[in-house]
């Protein structure tokens, strides 16, 4: 099953910003917001999600021959 995966970011009245990766699963919405993060600068407080304890599901998909 392939989940769509996001990236919200949510910019409050007072200019406090939140990132949301939705559709992730593990340590990949880490490396997804990872850039934001590094250009948004100070990290005020960072939440898990039940998702991030879940193992993200990696399709390989290799040819032989040829």
């Amino acid at each position: 099953m392939n989940t769509k995966r996001t990236i919200e970011i949510i910019v409050s009245p007072i200019g406090e910003v939140s990132i949301d990766a939705v559709g992730f699963k593990g340590a990949d919405c880490q490396k997804a917001t990872a850039f934001l993060e590094e250009a948004l600068g100070v990290v005020g407080n960072k939440t898990k999600k039940p998702e991030f304890h879940q193992v993200a599901q990696k399709n390989h998909h290799q040819t032989l021959g040829g």
